[in-house]
């Protein structure tokens, strides 16, 4: 079974058609919400977000159905 971390990482790998080592996830707890932090290369990171955020509001939503009870906060860094 998946944790919400290795959820993201395997769809942030799937949907970048470039070197998918460059991209990583780290986690940490801040009163109760977990933080996933995105970090990748600039031109990666415009890939994630999309057109007008479609794809990052896409992935927060598909975690949110897939992780309920589960209190998260996806952010990304270069």
């Amino acid at each position: 079974m998946y944790d919400i971390k290795q959820s993201l990482e395997y769809i942030l790998k799937s949907i970048s058609p470039t070197d998918t080592d460059e991209i990583s996830v780290e986690s940490y707890d801040d009163n109760g919400v977990t933080v996933l932090e995105i970090i990748s290369t600039p031109e990666i990171t415009g890939q994630i977000i999309g057109k007008e955020g479609r794809i990052i509001k896409s992935i927060r939503t598909l975690l949110g159905a897939a992780y309920p009870n589960l209190k998260f906060n996806v952010t990304i860094r270069n």
